[in-house]
Parts: structure tokens; sequence; C-alpha cells
């Protein structure tokens, strides 16, 4: 009797040790597979889910994930609807003047998915009258958008299923994302669709967590455990879950990939 309430006791304490902070709100929009997503059952799942998970068991803080909107994001984490944000997130000056970014733990950078029929065959021919762009709102791909084609009508969409349909329709010339997006947009829609991956931003993006401004204890924690996971081989990990199949396509066709540092 007494060495099974001395086990129940020592539950209570490690429970206790584990998840006595308060849980760890993660805004994210699970929306973006495989990164951010639901199963079946409509529970978060993908890569930014795992990755969020380990981070809680690093900090001993259960995990809470808050999905949302990415352009309500930022606004949740500055009024403390949560208390980070993991969502595929890429680091800019403009975001940087809310909030603060943990160093990168992955790099992109945009490409295209153009219409089969459209005349558009290299980034810039996007930049003419008549040529139509759709983008994802709040997105770096329509900040970029507006920068470097600013003579072609800029579409903005909530959603990324948006963008993807007006371009298989042949409404907008192309749909500006990462490479992992065209790539299996291109995929799903081979007869309307063509892929252009030419880099053509002056520079990579890097995406970060993202935290308040001030909180410089849980930037140096949330940096220490990036730098951790990735020597532990934390991200080859979730790369071979999730993106092991074009990881190896990437490679195939000399595209960088995105996790390559």
């Amino acid at each position: 009797m007494l060495k099974k309430i001395f086990l129940a006791i020592l539950i209570i304490i490690m429970s206790v040790s584990i998840f006595g902070k308060e849980k760890l709100v993660v805004g994210m929009e699970l929306a973006y597979p495989p990164f951010e997503m639901t199963d079946e059952k409509g529970n978060p799942e993908g890569f930014s889910v795992d990755f969020a998970r380990e981070l809680g068991k690093y900090m001993g803080r259960e995990v809470k994930i808050e999905n949302m909107s990415f352009g309500g994001l930022i606004p949740a984490l500055k009024t403390k609807k949560i208390d980070i944000i993991l969502s595929s997130m890429t680091i800019t000056e403009q975001r940087k003047k809310s909030i603060n970014f943990s160093s990168p733990y992955l790099r992109s950078y945009l490409t295209l998915l153009v219409n089969k029929n459209s005349p558009v065959y290299k980034p810039m021919d996007l930049n003419s009258e008549g040529r139509v762009i759709a983008v994802k709102k709040g997105t770096t791909g329509h900040v970029v958008a507006n920068e470097y084609f600013p003579k072609a009508k800029i579409l903005v969409f909530e959603k990324e299923t948006a963008c993807v349909l007006e371009v298989t329709q042949g409404k907008a010339d192309a749909f500006i994302y990462d490479p992992l997006t065209i790539f299996k947009n291109w995929k799903k829609n081979p007869d309307t669709t063509r892929p252009i991956f030419d880099q053509f931003q002056k520079n990579v993006e890097y995406w970060g967590i993202g935290y308040r401004i001030g909180e410089d204890e849980l930037g140096k924690e949330i940096n220490n455990f990036i730098m951790e996971f990735r020597s532990n081989g934390g991200f080859d990990r979730l790369a071979e879950k999730y993106l092991s199949e074009e990881k190896k396509t990437f490679e195939e066709m000399g595209i960088p990939f995105l996790l390559a540092f």
C-alpha cells in the first residue's frame, strides 16, 4: 500500500516538474502542409507542430497550439493572446519593428507557379502591363510582388488555395510563394501550371520564431534550443518525417533545399 502511495506521489511530482509552468501558447495557421496542418481528426500536426512540441519539452512547458489566420499572428502576439509565433514566418525588417525573432531555423526564397499558357518564362516577365499576380495576404510574396513587379496587377487573397485556383483557371499569370509550396501545387496541377524556380530576390529568406519585444530571456532560451536541436539532428529527423520526397526531388533538380544552412 505504501509503495503504491509513494509511486502516486512520485508521478505527481514528475508531472508538476514537467508541466508546472504555464502552458506555452504557440500561434500558427494550420493551412500550410507539411509544416502546419491538421490530421483527419482535426488535430494539429506537421513539421512546425512537432518542432513546437520539442521546444515545449526543452522548456518544461506543455504546448497549446492556437490556430489563426496568418495575418492575425503578430497582433495576437502583441496583445498576449499567444506566447510565440511558429508558423513558417519569414524574418523581415518590417516585422522586426513590431516583434523580435529567434535565430533562423530554416532558409528559403520565393519562386513562381505560372499558368501553362502564360507568356511568363522568367520572373521579370511579370513586371509589365497586363500581367496578373496572385499573392497570399501578409506574406513576403505579397510584399515582394509590389517591390519587384510594380507594373503588374496584384490580386490579394486570404488563402493559398485561392491563389492557386486563380493560376489554374488562367485568371492570374503567377502565384508567388516558397519552392515547396510551388512544387506541391505544380504536381497537383501539371496540366494547367508550370514552376519557375529561378531565384529573383536579392537575398534568401530566413524563417524564425517570433516573440514579444522585451522578452529577452525567452529569446535566449529559444535560441539555445534551436542550436541544440540542430546539433542533435532534430531538423534532419523532421525533414525525413515530413519532407523526404521533396528533399530527394529538389536535390535531383539542383534546387536548394529549405533546411540547408
